[in-house]
């Protein structure tokens, strides 16, 4: 079982409570301190940065994910970070300080929360590498092979954000593949 899926098994029952939002709703906004965990039951969201550049997508949460403003997360300060709905989002909510509760209780939860994060690193600098090394078209490939769900469940224009390239050449990419 992968870190994330003994996560999920962890939590199981240890929900706080559910949420729903709209479609463009905001879960979370840019200096917010939100430290709580989401479980996606449905819909999509995506994380975002707004500069005098425009908006960034950084990551997407859908169906069976679990989503956070991990800065907020894990330091407790305000995020530099939004998390919007994509679509209509049912949502199951914990709180950090119930999380590390569970957490902290047996060792073998705290060594897959470890796995979890370090799992969670290893995402960031494959797509840090993604990012500055690889063409556009190189880009899509490596997603879509490691996240074809991604393709199914978010509006191409998030997609090209997330990719770092024009809505147009990302259309262009998808015609000839």
């Amino acid at each position: 079982m992968n870190p994330f899926e003994s996560v999920l098994e962890i939590l199981d029952g240890q929900w706080e409570k559910s949420i729903i939002l709209k479609r463009n709703d905001f879960l979370v906004n840019q200096g917010d301190i939100n430290t709580n965990l989401y479980f996606v039951e449905e819909g999509s969201l995506r994380v975002f940065i707004d500069d005098d550049k425009g908006e960034h997508t950084i990551r997407f949460g859908y169906k069976n994910s679990i989503i956070t403003v991990l800065d907020s997360f894990l330091i407790e300060k305000p995020t530099f970070f939004y998390i919007q709905a994509l679509k209509k989002c049912e949502l199951k909510v914990i709180s950090k300080a119930n999380y590390m509760r569970i957490i902290n209780s047996k060792k073998e939860y705290e060594e897959i929360w470890m796995n979890l994060l370090e799992n969670f690193m290893y995402q960031q600098i494959e797509r840090e590498i993604d990012l500055i090394t690889y063409s556009p078209q190189k880009r899509f490939e490596r997603v879509f092979k490691r996240s074809p769900q991604v393709f199914q469940e978010i509006p191409q224009k998030h997609i090209a954000s997330y990719l770092r390239m024009t809505p147009e050449t990302l259309s262009r990419i998808l015609k000839n593949s």
